[in-house]
């Protein structure tokens, strides 16, 4: 495999039960084995990927005195603006070369919470920028409850297991902006090896190549959607709920060859969080004999401010 296997949503969300069940199995075992798929006929339109991307260009060309009023201290970086080198990789020093900004939860009235979300922070001088955001938050959120829907009958779960637990979940939408490399990087690159905290990550293609897979083999590998594809993985939180069913699998951001160092790159992934309150404790229809239960019994929101202290994002 030299490169991550493609899946068709149409075929879940058909009529026809062979189409679906097919779907439920090509994404279920590919999770097994490497752990990431690309997906086509999702629900984000080419219109809508055009528009945002259009308003994250022109938030980060923004003068960086701009950008610095939307980085709020105390939110360890889950809403608005995060600087250039502020994350890094788990087990790095090096802070990776990026800038992002995150948009956040906007629960419904009745979601009836066990916490209070963070509000977004709204950029003023792009009057479209927060709304094309969230818009495209819709989509995404929409997408990986159909995805999960699917794992959840390949895992031997009711089909709407998830739905509770990720409607109205922690979830973030983090445009990234990967500047122009301007001299030689001392150990940092765009993104260090890493595993996402989250249920499941839907990224959107990004403006140039360098994301890279870590095959069970040890061998890195380019994951190369299609133009019209999302690429879609398992984070640390469902690897863990399926007692290693399901692989996290080890991803990064490369830096490009040296001619094309004066080039950005943009990419938007939303990882996909469930409400704090998800038990996270290994699933019973993933334990037995041979895969005995590998994980102490936590909370997502427990986990995720573990993970965020690891990041950098939050001291202890």
């Amino acid at each position: 495999m030299n490169n991550i296997p493609s899946v068709d949503l149409a075929d879940f969300i058909s009529e026809d039960p062979n189409r679906k069940q097919k779907f439920v199995n090509e994404i279920g075992s590919a999770y097994e084995d490497i752990g990431f798929v690309s997906l086509k006929n999702h629900f984000l339109s080419d219109n809508l990927v055009d528009e945002l991307y259009k308003e994250v260009k022109s938030f980060f060309a923004l003068p960086i005195e701009v950008k610095e009023k939307y980085e709020i201290e105390g939110l360890g970086g889950q809403r608005g603006y995060i600087s250039f080198g502020k994350e890094h990789a788990k087990g790095k020093k090096e802070g990776d070369l990026k800038e992002f900004w995150h948009f956040g939860q906007e629960p419904t009235a009745d979601a009836n919470l066990e916490e209070e979300y963070p509000k977004n922070v709204h950029v003023k001088e792009l009057l479209d920028f927060n709304h094309t955001g969230m818009e495209a938050y819709r989509m995404l959120e929409k997408t990986g409850i159909y995805v999960l829907r699917a794992l959840a009958i390949y895992i031997g779960l009711d089909e709407f297991y998830f739905d509770h637990w990720a409607t109205n979940g922690n979830s973030i939408l983090r445009p990234i902006h990967y500047p122009p490399i301007t001299e030689e990087p001392k150990g940092a690159v765009r993104a260090g090896a890493h595993g996402d905290i989250n249920l499941i990550t839907l990224l959107m293609g990004a403006s140039a190549g360098g994301l890279q897979v870590l095959r069970k083999d040890g061998e890195w590998i380019d994951a190369i959607p299609n133009e019209d594809e999302l690429v879609i993985n398992v984070g640390d939180m469902l690897e863990r709920l399926t007692n290693n069913k399901l692989r996290s699998t080890i991803h990064r951001v490369v830096n490009p060859p040296r001619e094309e160092w004066g080039s950005p790159r943009y990419s938007i992934p939303f990882f996909m969080h469930p409400r704090s309150d998800m038990k996270l404790n290994c699933l019973e229809e993933c334990i037995d004999a041979e895969h005995p239960k590998a994980y102490e019994d936590i909370t997502a929101g427990k986990f995720l401010h573990q993970r965020l202290v690891e990041i950098g994002l939050i001291k202890k």
